[in-house]
Order: C-alpha cells, then sequence, then structure tokens
C-alpha cells in the first residue's frame, strides 16, 4: 500500500498568491528587525512606521525614504537593507530554487512553475539553469561594481566603510534599489564619472534582465545559431530609445537651470544630465536636486518611471515591452494595418490585449494613489504627490524631497503602491481573484462607437 504523499503548504497558492504573500512576508520580517533598537544607531528610535515604510522600500526596490538610512541604522541595521534589497531584487522564490538545487533536492513542476512566472520563463523544464545563471551573473556584476567604487569610497572613507559603501551601493544599483548611505543620495558625485557611470551601468544591467543579456551574449557569439528573439529586440531597441530621448530632454530642459545643472560645467552638465535620464525609468540614484527641477524635466521624469524596465528584470513600471506594443499597435492602427508586424514578425492579438490591461491597470493604480495622497495630504503641492506617487508605483524612488513630509496616511498610500508595482497590477489581481468558470458565450454587439 503506497502512502498517500503530503502536500508542502506552498502547494495550496497559485503562482501568483505565493509571488505576492512571499514578498508580504519579505516585508513583514523586515519591519520587524529595522524596528528592533539594536540596528539603530545610538540615540536614535525608529518607529514601527518608519520601519515598516523603510522595510516595504528596500523589498520593493524603491528607494524612497522617510529617513536617512545612513544616520538612522548602524552596520546591522545596513546589512538588513542590504539583505532585503537582493531578496527583493531576485525575489523569494528564486531563492528557494537555487538553495534546494545547490542542496541536490528535486525541484519538482509546481516550484518550476512559480519561479518560471517570476522570473518570466515561458520553458519551466529549464528554471533551474536559468535560475543558477542569474544568481552567477548578478554575484559577479555586484563584484565588478564593488571593486570600481572602492576606488572612490575608499580612499574618502578607509577600508573598512569605504569597501562597505561600495558593496551597498553596487548592490543597491544592480538591484534598480535606489538606496544610498549619504544624506544627498549622489548629488555630491554630480561630476564623478567614476561613480555615475558604474552605477548606471549596474542598473542598466539590472533593468535589461539576465535573459535579455545571455540571449545577446549568444548572438555575439554565433548569429546564426542563435537569432535573437523578438522579445530581446523590442526590449533592447525600447531601452536604447528610452535612454536617448530622456537623457537628451532632461539635459536640454535643466541646461541652464541653477538649481540642478547650471552650475556644473559642460563635462558635468553632460554627464548628470545623461545619469538623471537613464536612472528615472529604474534606479532612483539622483546627482542633482529633483525638488529644483522644471516641470517639463518632472513630466518626462513620471513618463520614464511610468515605463520602467524590462520584464524578469530587477525594475518596476509597466515594462518596456508592454510600452512597445502599445505603442506599435497603436502605429498600425493609424495606418489601417489589420495586424501588428514588427521586426518581420506578427505581434499576437492577446499580447496586444494583455499589454492594454497591465496599462490599464498600472494607470487606475498610480493616478488612484495620488489622487488619495492629494485628499490626504492637501498642504503638498499636486506635482510633488503626483511625481511621488508615479515614483512609489515605479519602483524607482525619486522624490522632490517630499516624502518625509508625507502625513501616517499618506505614508501608508505610498507603501501600498511600493507593493503593487514591484508585484505588478496584473500579478495582485490574479492573486487573489476568483478563479473564473467557463460560462455562456453571448452573441457579439458591433454597434459600440469607438473615438
Amino acid at each position: 500500500m503506497t502512502r498517500p504523499s503530503r502536500r508542502f503548504w506552498m502547494d495550496r497558492f497559485r503562482p501568483p498568491q505565493l509571488i505576492a504573500l512571499s514578498f508580504a512576508a519579505a516585508i513583514l520580517i523586515g519591519t520587524l528587525i529595522l524596528e528592533s533598537p539594536f540596528t539603530h544607531e545610538p540615540g536614535v528610535r525608529v518607529t514601527l512606521l518608519q520601519a515598516l515604510f523603510t522595510a516595504t522600500s528596500a523589498t520593493c526596490v524603491t528607494g524612497l525614504n522617510v529617513l536617512d538610512p545612513g544616520g538612522t541604522f548602524n552596520r546591522a541595521g545596513e546589512w538588513t537593507l542590504l539583505l532585503l534589497i537582493q531578496l527583493g531584487g531576485l525575489g523569494l522564490l528564486t531563492f528557494g530554487t537555487l538553495f534546494a538545487s545547490l542542496r541536490g533536492q528535486r525541484v519538482g513542476v509546481e516550484e518550476r512553475l512559480r519561479v518560471a512566472q517570476q522570473v518570466n520563463v515561458t520553458e519551466f523544464a529549464s528554471v533551474t539553469r536559468v535560475v543558477r545563471g542569474i544568481f552567477a551573473f548578478t554575484l559577479v556584476s555586484e563584484l565588478v561594481g564593488t571593486l570600481l567604487l572602492m576606488w572612490r569610497f575608499v580612499p574618502a572613507e578607509g577600508w573598512g566603510k569605504g569597501t562597505f559603501s561600495a558593496l551597498f551601493h553596487s548592490v543597491s544599483a544592480f538591484n534598480n534599489a535606489g538606496f544610498g548611505l549619504y544624506p544627498d543620495n549622489l548629488i555630491s558625485f554630480a561630476q564623478d564619472p567614476l561613480v555615475l557611470l558604474t552605477t548606471s551601468a549596474l542598473f542598466i544591467l539590472g533593468g535589461l534582465g539576465y535573459l535579455v543579456l545571455l540571449s545577446l551574449s549568444l548572438y555575439a557569439a554565433a548569429p546564426r545559431r542563435h537569432p535573437l528573439a523578438l522579445n530581446t529586440r523590442i526590449i533592447v531597441w525600447t531601452t536604447l530609445g528610452l535612454i536617448a530621448v530622456g537623457a537628451a530632454t532632461v539635459t536640454a530642459l535643466e541646461w541652464n537651470n541653477p538649481g540642478t545643472l547650471g552650475p556644473l560645467g559642460t563635462a558635468g552638465k553632460l554627464l548628470s544630465g545623461y545619469y538623471q535620464g537613464v536612472s528615472p525609468r529604474t534606479a532612483g540614484f539622483n546627482s542633482v536636486d529633483y525638488g529644483a527641477m522644471l516641470p517639463g524635466s518632472l513630466f518626462v521624469t513620471m513618463l520614464l518611471m511610468f515605463v520602467g524596465g524590462s520584464p524578469g528584470s530587477t525594475a518596476g513600471g509597466i515594462k518596456t515591452t508592454t510600452f512597445y506594443v502599445l505603442l506599435s499597435s497603436v502605429w498600425a492602427s493609424v495606418r489601417g494595418q489589420a495586424e501588428n508586424n514588427v521586426f518581420g514578425r506578427r505581434i499576437e492579438f492577446d499580447y496586444v490585449l494583455r499589454a492594454s490591461v497591465v496599462a490599464a491597470l498600472s494607470l487606475v493604480v498610480v493616478t488612484g494613489g495620488v489622487f488619495l495622497l492629494l485628499v490626504t495630504n492637501p498642504q503638498l503641492p499636486f506635482v510633488n504627490l503626483a511625481f511621488e506617487g508615479f515614483s512609489a508605483f515605479g519602483t524607482v524612488g525619486l522624490s522632490m524631497n517630499t516624502t518625509p513630509q508625507l502625513n501616517v496616511a499618506g505614508q501608508l498610500i505610498v507603501i501600498a503602491l511600493m507593493y503593487l508595482g514591484r508585484i505588478g497590477p496584473l500579478t495582485f489581481a490574479i492573486a487573489f481573484a476568483q478563479q473564473g468558470r467557463l460560462g455562456v458565450r453571448y452573441p457579439a454587439d458591433k454597434s459600440i462607437l469607438i473615438g
């Protein structure tokens, strides 16, 4: 007689539910640790709400802060933040799969399916190999970034503090977290090419994702044997286009602004202009004061934050593929084409519909969040709160010096936006929606007028 197999407790949850719950669990544990006095600097007290906000921001790789991380937390607290950033950037399910495979445990179909959804792998039979590759690439990238940043931080801060600062900012940059240990983030390095180019390279790599970079490397080695998939082409070209447009627009608009790029030399203006054109899509590091930026630059920044990075990466937003599919579909419709054809391939209607749902849900969430911020914090300017809402949902972390001024209700709203932005509104909706049943199919009605 065979013994009935015991179902592991995680088998009770569908993949979207487990993704949402794993992030919530990490935030809860991080909150309890960061609220504990042993993680604080002497004489500093952190409230439960401040700890919750900081843990959410770190786990959701956002970077918004109601307090100064470097001046509030001691080394234990900073290590906690670093671990939460790494867990949040790669995902707890990814870590679990790696540890199981390293221990020689068999990763079952259910576990593969869950991780496949988290890392955006279509063939879950190769999930374990992909997860190992993700970790190897992550560790190598963060190590290289740490070594480069040590050239700047160690001479200024000493071996111990300088090495940790380099490691912290490298991990934060690669995971697109935007957390910094300096009160002004990276403003004091506005004309430092080593710091800005290193961190920007890290968050661009993290924002592209391992699978895209693997595809590009295989294509470079053997173009005929490993042609680029349509997904990779879309991500690369959209990313390059957004980087070019963002950097050029921000640099041009802020060139003579005395509060941002104006006081810098020509090289510094070009460097910081490029940095602030790239950072808003994913990272949240800033080399200029966003509170002094012009309205046009803030508007472009909000659009970049809403688009975000690429699927399967450490970045947030609606993702570059969603943006490209919607934009190309609109262009095809304007030209009177019945099908959306790009790069010699046809984009199926199902992808257009899914992109529309993701964009629509995201827009509802972020505008709803901004509305609630306006209602609960009427003393703050509209632009500041709108910027805060888009930054939180895009898990970017940029702020017009507004986050510390939010009241309790405002902080809770931003916490919700960061959480929804990290797991994705569609994943959250699917996770806690009732499973649909096949119902009656009604006849179509073509009397609706659109536009």
